[in-house]
């Protein structure tokens, strides 16, 4: 063989695995939210489970998508061992369709489908709309691109009348069973180092359809390929949890038990199978019907596999649990992350889904800080302040750890190739993790200001306590409203109520604020008391603001809110103590920026540049423009303030 033909032989299987990558990567974007619906609900029992395995991955055309994806699902908690198992028996059927696809690339000369498919799917790459169709033309393209050079290098290497390697696989003897081991085993090992059963599946076409390599060879070099794929699975699962690694093992010993008994029943079976499809295993020549030859007998294997173990599920799942079973370790220690494993490898939607699902388990642990934090404020006893003032810091820092942590796995995330869909989903998902994070801050600050309450030998009034306590309730009451907003259907959800309990919260507020005010005037109590009530009115307030932000990421609508006034960024529009209140685009964009940056003084000329970009203003436009807003906005006229020789700020 020359360097030319070894170079172009490794280049076409290259392409070959770039085109099925391809082409699964883009169908997993297309069919994303479908498949990961389709994967968690229709999986009820044993058979819609092999169903839905064998259907999504003919979709996606990848078995170990599919798995790898289902070994997602089982760590996820969205599927059980039992339903995972039956899933990945189906993409063992499913897969079998890629033989068929690269069978029938050898038989046909599909040149005549391959530049218009390339020109095609430039048109729609260049269509930033239509990119995944695009992307998936290319994947096709390449993919039967390379099947017709592999066909061509296999008639220029003419390996049928090189005496080497003629004589090489001529010293193998097809009658023993050793052989058939040696070359079963070398397919799995090949297959665990390319990571691709359609590279080692045209090897072997290749070397059959040459002659070269007798067909019970090649079949044996299938087998193993059988148990080579399961590689990926189990590798993606060995940083997960035990669930993971139950379901990926389960797919090995599938695999396993299927060459077992087949080996057990070799050439009957593969004579049978050659039957079928009309090809004489003795007689030399026909060599096209050998890539239908093995294209059918890993239909025949992976079909009659799947029915001789489909009943036996339950024991499979014993056998698996008894081989992996859950340490004591593992299940005392709490984890910081619950649906998010770094070791299973998920596609783009399956990975948001498993973030959105780490936010819900994020904001119950917020919530579970946030009623340590009710409990120090009325907690005497000093022992007792310490313990859960350590246990709100060790739950400060988990929360700090668990934002990073989500983070850090989107940032891995959106290395892939996005769609824009999924680019926003992981948009929504950073600002939600920001904002739960800001929770956690929130409440560690009142836990401190309670524990320098304490070490000044001060206390509230009962009727502080008692305006506290309502505040608490409120905020309360968001955090539980934020929960069900997150982990709820966005179509089934609105904003009313999350801004009927911020709208109490600010109205709490301002009226505590002014009590504190006469408090300290009136000499009730001292103005560093009032300055910690203050403190942990404030923060509360914030509590509410951050538990808004995180509602209004969800549902897909921007609000900027002071009280009675709301402002919706996305129809930009103004709403005034419930009544709308109709501004101009310039009016609106002055009110929103003095809002968005309430209590930062703005010089007229930074208003000038923002709102009037690239058009040339005097001061005296911003100054008629505020007076035009003013009048528009009633009660809330006098907090936007005139700082003289300066600029406006939005007052609280």
């Amino acid at each position: 063989m020359t360097i030319e033909l070894l170079f172009r032989l490794l280049g076409s299987l290259a392409l070959l695995i770039y085109g099925m990558k391809t082409m699964s990567d883009a169908l997993q974007k297309m069919t994303g939210p479908s498949l990961r619906h389709v994967l968690a609900r229709m999986t009820g029992n044993r058979f819609s489970g092999m169903l839905t395995g064998t259907m999504v991955t003919c979709a996606v055309q990848s078995s170990s998508a599919t798995t790898v994806m289902t070994v997602s699902f089982v760590s996820a908690g969205l599927l059980t061992l039992a339903q995972a198992i039956s899933v990945i028996m189906g993409a063992n059927i499913g897969t079998t369709l890629t033989a068929w696809i690269m069978s029938l690339g050898y038989n046909l000369d599909l040149t005549a489908v391959v530049f218009p498919a390339f020109l095609v799917g430039m048109v729609l790459i260049y269509k930033k709309r239509h990119r995944v169709a695009g992307d998936f033309l290319f994947g096709i393209a390449f993919l039967f691109w390379s099947l017709v050079m592999l066909s061509s290098v296999g008639r220029d290497m003419d390996l049928a009348h090189n005496e080497d390697v003629v004589n090489f696989f001529a010293s193998f003897d097809t009658s023993s069973y050793f052989t058939i081991l040696a070359f079963l085993i070398a397919g799995t090992i090949i297959t665990c180092i390319v990571q691709s059963s359609a590279a080692v599946m045209a090897i072997t076409i290749l070397l059959c359809s040459t002659g070269v390599l007798p067909i019970y060879m090649g079949i044996a070099l299938v087998m193993g390929e059988n148990i080579g794929t399961t590689a990926t699975a189990n590798l993606a699962a060995l940083g997960a949890g035990t669930e993971a690694r139950r379901a990926a093992l389960a797919h090995l010993l599938f695999n396993l038990f299927g060459v077992i008994w087949v080996l057990a029943v070799f050439y009957p079976f593969v004579n049978m199978v050659c039957h079928i499809v009309g090809y004489d295993p003795a007689a030399t020549g026909e060599a096209a019907r050998i890539p239908v030859v093995l294209a059918m007998f890993h239909t025949c294997f992976n079909i009659l596999n799947t029915a001789l173990l489909i009943g036996f599920i339950p024991q499979m799942e014993r056998i698996v649990c008894k081989l992996l079973p859950i340490k004591n370790l593992e299940a005392e220690l709490p984890t910081t992350l619950h649906f998010i494993s770094r070791g299973v490898i998920q596609t783009p939607e399956i990975a948001v889904l498993q973030a959105q699902k780490e936010i819900v388990h994020y904001a119950e642990r917020i919530h579970r800080m946030f009623g340590m934090v009710c409990a120090i404020i009325d907690e005497k006893d000093k022992k007792e302040l310490e313990g859960q003032y350590a246990r709100i810091e060790r739950y400060e820092t988990i929360a700090d750890n668990m934002e990073m942590e989500i983070a850090d796995y989107l940032e891995q995330v959106g290395k892939q190739h996005l769609s824009d869909d999924t680019k926003d989903k992981t948009r929504v998902i950073l600002r939600q993790i920001g904002e739960l994070e800001s929770i956690g801050d929130a409440c560690y600050k009142i836990a401190r200001t309670v524990n320098h309450l304490r070490e000044n030998k001060e206390d509230f009034t009962t009727e502080q306590y008692v305006k506290l306590h309502d505040m608490l309730r409120l905020v309360n009451e968001s955090v539980v409203q934020m929960i069900v907003v997150v982990s709820g259907r966005r179509k089934d959800l609105s904003l009313a109520d999350s801004l009927a309990i911020e709208h109490d919260i600010n109205e709490l507020r301002n009226q505590l604020r002014r009590e504190t005010v006469e408090g300290v005037n009136s000499h009730q109590y001292s103005y560093a008391l009032g300055t910690f009530y203050n403190d942990i009115i404030y923060d509360c307030e914030k509590i509410g603001d951050y538990v808004m932000n995180i509602v209004e990421a969800r549902l897909g609508r921007r609000l900027l809110c002071y009280n009675g006034l709301e402002l919706n960024l996305d129809k930009k529009t103004a709403i005034v103590d419930g009544n709308p209140v109709s501004l101009t685009p310039t009016e609106f964009a002055l009110l929103h920026l003095l809002l968005a940056n309430r209590g930062k003084v703005l010089s007229r000329q930074q208003l000038m540049d923002t709102i009037w970009e690239g058009v040339i203003v005097t001061e005296r436009t911003v100054n008629v423009n505020i007076t035009r807003l003013r009048k528009k906005l009633g009660p809330y006229a006098q907090n936007i303030v005139s700082r003289t020789g300066f600029g406006y700020v939005f007052e609280e």
